[in-house]
């Protein structure tokens, strides 16, 4: 299923695929979007470059989801 058709939903446990190949959808908004889908656990799985450019990339719509904090509390490093 895709993060667009998850949005209003939560499953017990999200696999988010992150990968060079889909670089126009690495935006940090919709990382989050499917992270926040995950009722216990969500694993990141894909390319380290990819997972940061996502992490790092900056929207026009400016969200506070404290994303790096919780990744950083997680003990997830880039």
């Amino acid at each position: 299923m895709t993060i667009h058709k998850s949005q209003g939903s939560e499953y017990p446990v999200v696999i988010l695929p992150i990968y060079m190949q889909h670089y126009m959808m690495l935006t940090r908004n919709l990382f989050y979007t499917g992270i926040t889908r995950a009722k216990k656990l969500a694993l990141v799985v894909g390319a380290k470059k990819a997972i940061s450019l996502t992490v790092r990339s900056t929207d026009d719509q400016k969200r506070y989801t404290r994303l790096q904090q919780r990744l950083l509390q997680a003990g997830l490093h880039w």
